[in-house]
């Protein structure tokens, strides 16, 4: 098992490596830096000055390695907006984005997986039916324009709970809910699709032969079998789940880093958009680690892949 984790753990620099690649030439691409920071009505020797200073004469690969050195020692410069470490900003927006992405990964979990037994256990009935039309529904509802209903209807309309904003435990259910619905239908298709599958092993056969209650073959034996690739699927949906956010937070006007990225971007605010990317791909990178280390507790087999 230590051999296992180790072989992860050796995975996450050299794709952290390749993403940071992506991201600096990607921002080096989008603009120069310098027009940004100067006015419009500066001269041309502020302009070389400047340009001198933050080392943007230099060839790429060396501004790639400079951009590397600062990156271990958490400095990606000073936010062009707050005037303060843009890794300070992102870390204060950190939290609430968590929050809301582990409350909202819970709902998609709890419906998933049980709407997903549900459907299995009564294949071809009128409640599996039902279930897979709502799947479909649920696949194919854009994140906010759901954000935008749920609005209207549970705040503007029965004033139940806040139209959005954080501080309250009420401000997180709309939110989270609209998270959880891009995660759910994928979650309760594929939990469906592998109780089925494990529902007519020779194994399952054997436990209802032997008199044990349906509870327990259904929750002990079918289930643990079933959920390998329900618990790899949540890893893989976690870097989308975190993209979904930023539209859903942006609706809500939720504070987490989602809305602090799109603010970035638009505003053209380059050390705060490397620093959230990096810092997402470090969280969806642990996600990942995370589940294959589950994943090859609850099945020994993994181990040996």
């Amino acid at each position: 098992m230590i051999e296992y984790v180790l072989k992860r753990l050796l995975q996450v620099p050299i794709t952290l490596l390749v993403i940071t690649a992506v991201v600096f030439v990607l921002l080096h691409l989008s603009g120069n830096l310098v027009n940004l920071l100067l006015p419009l009505d500066a001269s041309p020797a502020q302009r070389q000055q400047l340009t001198h200073e933050l080392h943007l004469d230099e060839p790429l690969p060396l501004q790639y390695l400079r951009f590397l050195g600062a990156l271990l020692h958490g400095d990606f410069g000073t936010s062009l907006f707050y005037q303060r470490p843009a890794l300070a900003v992102v870390l204060d927006r950190l939290p609430a984005s968590l929050e809301l992405a582990l409350a909202g990964i819970l709902i998609a979990i709890v419906s998933g997986i049980g709407l997903g037994v549900l459907a299995a256990v009564r294949e071809g009935s009128l409640s599996d039916t039902v279930i897979s039309v709502l799947t479909v529904l649920g696949q194919s509802m854009p994140s906010f324009w759901l954000g935008i209903m749920l609005i209207l209807l549970l705040a503007v309309t029965w004033h139940l709970l806040p139209t959005g904003g954080m501080g309250q435990p009420s401000q997180i259910i709309m939110p989270a809910i609209t998270l959880a619905a891009f995660l759910t239908p994928q979650i309760l298709l594929l939990t469906r699709s592998s109780m089925l599958d494990v529902l007519h092993d020779p194994y399952i056969t054997v436990a209802r032969a032997k008199g044990l209650p349906e509870r327990i073959v259904i929750l002990r034996h079918a289930l643990r079998n079933a959920l390998n690739p329900v618990i790899a699927s949540v890893g893989l949906q976690f870097g989308s789940l975190m993209g979904g956010a930023v539209i859903t937070e942006t609706v809500f006007a939720w504070p987490g880093l989602g809305q602090l990225s799109v603010q970035a971007i638009f505003s053209r605010d380059l050390p705060v958009v490397e620093a959230s990317v990096v810092v997402l791909a470090v969280g969806v990178l642990l996600a990942n680690l995370a589940v294959d280390v589950i994943n090859a507790l609850i099945d020994p087999r993994v181990r040996y892949q």
